[in-house]
């Protein structure tokens, strides 16, 4: 029990130590307001256009973000590993696993 208990602690910490940031990420080292390199979102697809992306973005990223590309190499070993084959078995039992044509459907468009 202790031990479940400060594993829940400890990722309860880690959580509110990684959304525990600046609310405003423009300002400098001094603490100075530096303006964003466009007036456009780099969210929007029209803004590759008119701005670099690189120079856009936050200069602390989110550790949780890092976390997320070492991880995705797993994910994609799950996803082939595990998950593919139970689309394919339960595509050719489809009235034992309830397997329905949006389902085929959904994983015909998979890359």
């Amino acid at each position: 029990m202790k031990t479940r208990a400060c594993a829940v602690g400890i990722l309860l910490l880690t959580m509110v130590i990684g959304c525990a940031g600046s609310q405003q990420q423009n300002l400098d080292v001094e603490g100075n307001y530096v303006a964003p390199a466009s007036i456009y979102s780099v969210m929007d697809s029209t803004s590759l256009v008119y701005t670099d992306v690189a120079a856009g973005s936050p200069l602390l990223d989110n550790p949780w973000r890092w976390l997320g590309f070492l991880l995705h190499p797993v994910g994609q070993a799950l996803d082939y590993g595990v998950n593919r084959p139970i689309y394919s078995l339960s595509g050719h039992m489809p009235y034992l696993f309830g397997y329905t044509s949006e389902d085929a459907m959904l994983d015909s468009q998979r890359r």
